[in-house]
């Protein structure tokens, strides 16, 4: 935990992780960035998925808690594509049953790099995971909408940025666990659990990276 902890926090500093130009341990097709951009988006086992199902069975846990009735990686059955006769939808990553107007709502989740995309353009805060939740919605909501279903894009930053959709999500879960659950009424602790899980899933990612000799 401590190793993880220090190196989160160079992460999040911008504080060098790697030597430059050497070649990804895992993927072995890339080359590192000192900063470690490349480890968060690498696409080899562990990383991206792990970091992404951490995320994900974190939150629907908070959903259970809060005694709200959900199930994770849920099969969306409906036709998307009536001239192929199936749905081309992938498992929902949580299904929360009648969660808006009564419809299940269908909350896919995904994780970018506040980086990501930047090139010579000016930073703002939030773009690339805004710029994800947008991309999801234009994507899925159309078909979710025609069967049915509402669709949440629960689009998170590395730096644990969180998209006006997920804050919604997790704003509304908070208040019905002060109603169902006895716990200390502190209004952050949902974000708080899903903030570390961002954060040790970055972690993991750059962890298993690292130099076996590193701090």
């Amino acid at each position: 935990m401590y190793f993880e902890h220090n190196t989160i926090l160079k992460y999040r500093l911008r504080i060098p992780l790697f030597p430059v130009d050497e070649v990804c341990p895992v993927c072995h097709k890339t080359c590192l960035d000192s900063f470690g951009e490349h480890a968060v988006h690498c696409r080899e086992l562990p990383g991206l998925k792990y970091r992404h199902d951490l995320v994900r069975d974190v939150l629907f846990d908070i959903f259970r808690c809060a005694g709200i009735s959900a199930k994770k990686e849920a099969p969306v059955n409906f036709l998307t594509n009536p001239l192929e006769g199936r749905s081309t939808l992938r498992p929902t990553d949580i299904l929360v049953f009648g969660w808006v107007g009564g419809k299940h709502a269908c909350v896919d989740l995904t994780g970018v790099s506040p980086l990501v995309g930047l090139g010579g353009s000016a930073f703002t805060v939030g773009q690339a995971a805004l710029k994800a939740a947008s991309g999801k919605v234009t994507k899925h909501e159309k078909a979710y909408l025609d069967n049915q279903h509402v669709f949440i894009p629960f689009a998170f930053g590395t730096f644990g940025f969180l998209a006006p959709e997920a804050v919604d999500l997790l704003s509304r879960v908070q208040r019905v666990m002060h109603s169902n659950v006895v716990t200390p009424r502190s209004m952050n602790v949902v974000f708080k659990r899903l903030s570390f899980a961002i954060q040790k899933g970055v972690a993991a990612q750059l962890v298993a990276r690292l130099p076996t000799i590193s701090m």
